[in-house]
């Protein structure tokens, strides 16, 4: 379970930024994660299957709650299921899908009710840190992608954790994690001093980011272009790719959104970027 602590930016502050990364986020009906563009992710907020307006509203509004007053994931189902229920989404049912079939869809469960606080609470949180080191570039230029390691990340995650590249580096476009459904991988700022001490290499990813097609779905057959990044992993004497998985390859932090609530954070409370470090 993710510690409340990690939702808040400083400890005596709800993590405004991720409250307005949330609250920026319009509300996009789909029947199929995989029918939003992973660049409209950004800017709208979805749940699969959650075609009818209130349900989504419902979800939305425990999310915002979540993040603002600090739930744990168990208080976060505990507030909506009972909902989810009186509103008929729970269960295994009989829908109509887009194309008129009938198929027998997966809505309301514990497992969805988690993956949507984990997934809305990382990537919220990460927002917010994209902020507040993107404000810090001058003090912190670098950035090292850090993951946990541990029996549960994956192979190529974890031959990323401890890569150094500047802040500036095109790659961060596409890695700013989270990189997949389940990913606990951050980023942590340094300055250029704690890179020398530490005796780390700054890489670059010039020449090495390459565009792929990537199977979304295998029902429909269905790609969409992502991006992957071909490196040398010495201790394993391999080469390694990274490969967001598909719908996040392009950080849901790092498009127009970002910019958008970048100005906006910087207009209502100039005062925040100096209260709030980006490490």
């Amino acid at each position: 379970m993710p510690d409340v602590a990690d939702f808040r930016v400083a400890a005596d502050l709800p993590p405004r930024r991720a409250i307005e990364y949330l609250e920026a986020k319009g509300y996009l009906i789909s029947w199929d994660w995989r029918e939003v563009e992973q660049r409209l992710h950004a800017v709208a907020f979805t749940v699969a299957k959650a075609t009818e307006a209130s349900v989504l509203e419902t979800i939305r509004g425990a999310v915002d709650r979540a993040l603002t007053e600090g739930w744990t994931e168990r208080q976060f189902r505990q507030e909506l299921e009972p909902a989810l229920r009186r509103a008929g989404w729970w269960g295994k049912q009989t829908r109509i899908a887009p194309d008129g079939s009938q198929q027998v869809v997966q809505l309301g469960s514990a497992r969805r009710l988690r993956t949507i606080y984990r997934t809305n609470m990382r990537t919220a949180r990460a927002a917010a840190r994209f902020q507040s080191q993107s404000a810090n570039l001058a003090a912190r230029p670098y950035w090292m992608y850090v993951g946990i390691e541990d029996s549960r990340i994956r192979p190529s995650h974890l031959a990323l954790s401890g890569r150094v590249f500047r802040a500036d580096d095109p790659i961060w476009r596409y890695i700013y994690p989270p990189n997949g459904w389940g990913c606990r991988c951050r980023v942590r700022a340094l300055t250029e001093a704690q890179v020398r001490m530490m005796g780390l290499q700054v890489y670059s990813s010039a020449g090495r980011l390459r565009e792929v097609d990537q199977l979304v779905d295998e029902r429909t057959g269905l790609y969409r272009p992502g991006i992957e990044y071909v490196f040398e992993d010495p201790p394993h004497g391999a080469q390694m790719v990274f490969r967001p998985d598909p719908g996040w390859s392009e950080a849901p932090v790092a498009g127009a959104a970002a910019a958008d609530l970048l100005a906006q954070v910087r207009a209502r409370n100039p005062q925040l970027f100096a209260r709030i470090g980006g490490r």
